[in-house]
């Protein structure tokens, strides 16, 4: 790598380091002194917290780490069909949240089916 590279690498990772929530991602091309394209995103001090104990852990890049899973998630999306994809928040209104509250105050008494499921019982039609 050449000095310009390695003092681009070192300021890159400088600014990581110090940004506390907004992460500059260097997609590096097959020649490692000159970025392809740069993305620019707003994550939470857990996720940058996340990525670099990740990153640092197995002793890889972070624009690397965070490149295959955009990749691996897109992958996801391709090839698994929508319903079995489960995304890592979930967004709820106000009055959703207060009928999940009230579940969990007073739950619902489980259907027979649940009950046998629980005591391992054979389901009818079931192999």
């Amino acid at each position: 790598m050449t000095a310009l590279g390695e003092r681009a690498v070192g300021l890159l990772l400088r600014l990581l380091a110090f940004a506390a929530i907004r992460i500059y991602i260097l997609v590096e091309s097959k020649v490692l002194t000159m970025a392809e394209t740069q993305i620019s995103a707003y994550i939470s001090r857990t996720t940058k917290q996340q990525i670099e104990q990740y990153a640092d852990a197995h002793g890889i890049k972070k624009g690397y780490l965070v490149e295959e899973a955009i990749l691996h998630h897109l992958q996801a999306l391709r090839e698994l069909p929508a319903d079995i994809v489960i995304p890592p928040r979930l967004v709820v209104t106000r009055e959703s949240f207060d009928k999940v509250v009230e579940l969990i105050k007073k739950p619902r008494r489980p259907t027979k089916a649940l009950r046998d499921l629980m005591a391992g019982k054979r389901i009818e039609g079931e192999p």
